[in-house]
């Protein structure tokens, strides 16, 4: 497997992970289907659950974009990313306007409303500098 598609399968794993804590979590679901007009699930209004729910939400961006947004190279850094940049990104991604291989069909899964509080979320979040560790030099014991 390449690893771009073991990246793919992390990514899954963790937005499965990622929706089955929401579920576990006791969120409030609106409506008798659990959802309204869109078809899409809505947490309720709670403030608590709806920063659990975005908590929960930005975790799983987590895989590619590093955690709470902090890459360590081969992706952008979201934390500390001006609001309205990461909303019209997510928007652009959403409406295909901006080509992507996966981030399309992250953003086409979140409301307008999830993508202005992940845009808040990450915008709180201190941009750390990292490194990425160093090669292992040929014939060396490193792995």
């Amino acid at each position: 497997m390449t690893a771009a598609g073991i990246i793919m399968r992390l990514a899954h794993i963790l937005l499965s992970a990622a929706s089955f804590a929401v579920l576990a979590s006791g969120a409030v679901w609106a409506g008798n289907d659990g959802g309204d007009s869109s078809g899409q699930a809505q947490v309720s209004a709670e403030p608590s659950t709806q920063r659990q729910h975005i908590r929960v939400l930005a975790a799983s961006c987590a895989a590619c974009h590093g955690t709470n947004g902090n890459s360590v190279g081969g992706t952008p850094v979201l934390s500390g990313l001006h609001p309205e940049h990461f909303s019209s990104q997510m928007q652009a991604f959403k409406s295909g306007q901006r080509a992507s291989t996966v981030m399309h069909r992250h953003a086409r899964g979140l409301t307008d409303s999830e993508i202005v509080q992940l845009a808040e979320y990450f915008y709180k979040q201190p941009r750390h500098q990292s490194a990425l560790p160093p090669t292992a030099k040929p014939g060396s014991d490193m792995p």
